[in-house]
């Protein structure tokens, strides 16, 4: 007697055997259109418990949020671009300049030093001008948009 070789199996936990199902439950012409249950594996469906599916959707949800948000502001600056802008400046009224906080617009400073003695001198702020150039258009006298503002401007 000769012993054929035995075909090698799949182990895997996954896997089952198929169901045995007996001919005498079976018409002949369904098992005639179907495939015979022995000629493929079952295949067993993984069991998750709340937390692993709980985990797995922040995951998923995470990386969603991860990648929308800045694909959300490029759109937005993109968008931004296409418009033109003519909202005048809020703080100096779209004239692109502000009254100068120390002289409060006259140009000059007086101090009093002491009795009825007072001096009048130059503002050293606005350099006796009496106005300042707008920290917020940049005297463009046109309000930056939000996205704008994130520049840095170094005014030395």
């Amino acid at each position: 007697m000769s012993i054929a070789p035995s075909v090698p199996r799949l182990h895997s936990p996954f896997l089952c055997c198929p169901l045995k199902i007996s001919s005498s439950s079976i018409s002949y012409s369904s098992a005639r259109n179907q495939r015979s249950p022995s000629s493929y594996p079952c295949i067993r469906a993984i069991e998750f418990d709340q937390n692993t599916v709980v985990a797995i959707s922040v995951g998923l949800v995470s990386v969603a949020v991860g990648i929308g948000i800045p694909v959300f502001y490029e759109t937005q600056i993109d968008n931004a671009a296409k418009r033109e802008n003519t909202q005048p400046c809020f703080p100096c009224n779209g004239s692109g300049a502000q009254k100068c906080r120390f002289c409060l617009g006259a140009g000059t400073v007086t101090a009093e030093l002491g009795g009825d003695e007072k001096e009048v001198s130059r503002c050293i702020n606005c350099d006796g001008a009496g106005s300042l150039v707008c920290t917020t258009c940049q005297g463009s006298g046109i309000q930056p948009r939000y996205l704008d503002r994130r520049e840095f401007k170094d005014d030395d």
